[in-house]
């Protein structure tokens, strides 16, 4: 995997680019959140509970309003392992998918651990947070594809029949890689989910995802985001139940009025495939933000894994100052979020200033250990 020659950034670009990635990683939380809290029930259910319009606003999950779930947690660690892939190229080395498989056995051990190691001096700022060192309904094939350090790979994955969406819910920080060409994003992803999911579908989605993601993040609209990833997919073996779920999407949009029996038709989002055609659907189609993101979690699947998705795709389309603030004011380690997200923002923009040859900034190392 090459590297991209670096870009010289303008404020006003680096700017855009800092409130891309703040929406993403909100957006993608507040929708995990909004979700949380009627995972487990179907739209009938969810009505009974909430009314005949449904969920409107977040309800308590895993005992707070604002919570969210392991597709937040995994996100982040995917950010971390981003960030220490760009700072180990100073060591001459450069293999991105090891450096996430790092930062998610360090998100494994959050699932298992009471609380952060400080004898592990490589762990970096993230897996010091204790407030991620709780278990918040992860796909079993995440905890069984990080329960050793063997990496999967694409001619060996770990879980080959998992097609769920516990891979494609990490997945939108490699679209963020805005200085990349997509076959390079679309690979990264690919390579990473099957560290955990190995069956076409659950990889495929992941990387169409991360496609779609950095073509909004270049200022694309989604539509064109979409055709993009749909090229992409076309030549890899196992794509066509994404990339006919990506087209029933395209399809749904001029159908008529968005409701929950066209979502339905998409799918329950059970399946990778599934959950993406529904976040794409929702992202299209919602007139603004809140709409988008309550169209995805009522519905009869996993509302959490599709509000995830849409909040990413909707977040990074408009920015971080679209997210609806009362919202955000409850999110869960929203501080956590910040922070992280502005740090991807300023490594990838300004890295070179941080480490490199004749650069050496020692409180980034602390943050982002090469080891």
């Amino acid at each position: 995997m090459s590297a991209v020659a670096t870009a010289v950034w303008g404020r006003a670009e680096q700017q855009d680019f800092r409130a891309r990635v703040r929406g993403a990683l909100l957006g993608g939380g507040i929708g995990d959140a909004l979700g949380a809290g009627v995972s487990s029930l179907t739209l009938e259910g969810i009505r009974e509970v909430h009314g005949p319009d449904g969920l409107a606003d977040f309800v308590p999950a895993h005992g707070r309003r604002g919570a969210v779930t392991a597709a937040t947690q995994l996100t982040l660690f995917t950010v971390d392992g981003l960030i220490r892939a760009q700072v180990r190229r100073d060591t001459g080395a450069w293999h991105p998918p090891t450096d996430v498989h790092r930062a998610h056995l360090r998100w494994a051990a959050t699932q298992r651990d009471w609380g952060p190691d400080e004898r592990r001096k490589d762990n970096g700022w993230l897996a010091r947070e204790e407030w991620l060192y709780t278990r918040r309904d992860p796909s079993m094939a995440c905890l069984t594809g990080l329960g050793d350090e063997n990496m999967g790979t694409l001619d060996a994955p770990k879980n080959p029949a998992a097609r769920d969406a516990g891979a494609l819910v990490r997945s939108a920080p490699f679209g963020l890689l805005v200085g990349w060409e997509p076959q390079l994003v679309c690979q990264l992803a690919v390579e990473c989910a099957a560290q955990t999911h190995g069956h076409p579908t659950a990889y495929l989605s992941a990387g169409a995802l991360a496609v779609i993601v950095h073509g909004l993040a270049r200022g694309e609209s989604l539509d064109g985001s979409v055709q993009r990833a749909l090229a992409q997919l076309a030549p890899r073996p196992g794509h066509e139940p994404v990339t006919d779920a990506l087209k029933h999407a395209l399809g749904a949009v001029r159908q008529g009025i968005p409701s929950p029996a066209r979502i339905a038709a998409l799918g329950a989002g059970h399946n990778a495939e599934d959950a993406l055609g529904i976040a794409v659907y929702c992202a299209l189609v919602g007139e603004d933000i809140r709409h988008g993101l309550r169209l995805a979690v009522n519905h009869d699947g996993p509302s959490e894994t599709t509000g995830a998705l849409t909040g990413s795709l909707l977040g990074v389309l408009h920015g971080e100052t679209a997210l609806p603030p009362a919202w955000l004011s409850e999110l869960e380690g929203r501080a956590t979020v910040l922070e992280l997200a502005d740090d991807f923002a300023m490594e990838m923009t300004q890295g070179p200033a941080l480490h490199g040859p004749t650069v050496t900034a020692p409180g980034w190392l602390a943050r982002y250990p090469r080891t």
